[in-house]
């Protein structure tokens, strides 16, 4: 299993669009195949602060969602709300 861990940054003004943006990507993405599961957080502390977490079967799956169409089609306007780029975990379990 591979989980994905991506703390995004939206700028402060802009978190409810990047909140509507991520509403479809997150529908379209659970509907994938190797897809374990897909979801956003907010920070308590910060609501500029969301973090995706995601659950793969492979790498392989992962990789085929980073080439999707909806990722490729609604990230980048995500992107265009954010206050500085993301911080990207993908890590293996190991216990």
């Amino acid at each position: 299993m591979i989980k994905v861990i991506a703390k995004n940054f939206a700028k402060e003004d802009k978190v409810k669009r990047v909140l509507e943006l991520a509403k479809g990507l997150v529908e379209e993405t659970l509907k994938e195949d190797g897809c374990i599961n897909y979801e956003m957080y907010e920070d308590l502390n910060n609501p500029g602060i969301l973090i995706m977490v995601e659950e793969w079967e492979t790498m392989e799956a992962l990789n085929n969602h980073m080439s999707s169409e909806h990722f490729k089609n609604i990230v980048p306007k995500m992107n265009e709300f954010m206050a500085q780029k993301a911080e990207v975990n993908i890590c293996k379990k190991v216990i």
